[in-house]
């Protein structure tokens, strides 16, 4: 009995730390079952259902396209709850849509303040930085999500793409390669890897991720700038 608690509550808990709290809910309420004295299990339960309101209601703000009153909710329920990551990744993305980004990268320092880890956190300051110019940053901070997740091609292609933007081609072509090696189906970057060995005046290589690229089926208008491409660096 008491192995079963455990193991039904450490599965309560980890899906409270991931913040996914409709399933934190479930979880607490299986534990609940068989510890029905228990007052932090009920504590916590309380806990999900405070800050599910704050993010349900933030949605249902957002839905109806005012963005003030859901960055005004969510902004007080930063300030009752200042470690609480899952409100303030919330709010940094309510900045981010309403373009005060200061204020987003305040919330993301703020989330990898309190969790040093929050892969979530350096994707969205990554693509921030990204936007704004700041390669350097960017690149950094997407480095710190691929040191972790290996096998999503669209993480190695965003990464080419700040390292093609601070001009280091061969970063770029290396993260394109490894988009692909990951899903050799991911088009995108074998276009790109075209693109930019043309621009190492390697046109051997262009030529051949050009060709991969026109086996996958793109929209006519596409195919003939590719094909009209690969004519001209043929002679």
């Amino acid at each position: 009995m008491e192995n079963e608690i455990n193991n039904e509550l450490q599965q309560a808990l980890d899906f409270f730390k991931a913040q996914k709290y409709e399933e934190a809910i479930e979880a607490f309420k299986k534990v609940l079952v068989i510890d029905n004295n228990n007052p932090n299990i009920l504590n916590n339960i309380g806990l999900c259902y405070y800050k599910l309101a704050y993010i349900n209601l933030s949605d249902v703000y957002y839905k109806n396209k005012n963005i003030i009153d859901a960055i005004n909710l969510l902004e007080n329920g930063v300030t009752l709850m200042p470690k609480e990551i899952a409100l303030k990744h919330y709010l940094s993305r309510f900045y981010l849509e309403d373009c005060r980004y200061d204020l987003a990268m305040d919330q993301l320092f703020e989330i990898l303040d309190i969790d040093p880890d929050n892969l979530d956190a350096y994707w969205d300051l990554g693509n921030i930085q990204y936007e704004l110019g700041d390669y350097d940053s960017a690149v950094d901070n997407y480095e710190n999500v691929v040191e972790k997740i290996q096998d999503n091609s669209i993480l190695y292609y965003q990464l080419a793409l700040a390292y093609e933007a601070n001009d280091n081609i061969d970063k770029a072509i290396s993260n394109h390669l490894k988009a692909i090696s990951v899903n050799e189906n991911f088009h995108p970057s074998y276009k790109k890897l075209g693109i930019l060995f043309m621009a190492r005046n390697d046109n051997e290589s262009a030529i051949e991720y050009f060709q991969d690229y026109l086996n996958f089926d793109l929209p006519k208008d596409e195919k003939d700038n590719i094909e009209k491409i690969i004519n001209r660096i043929s002679k």
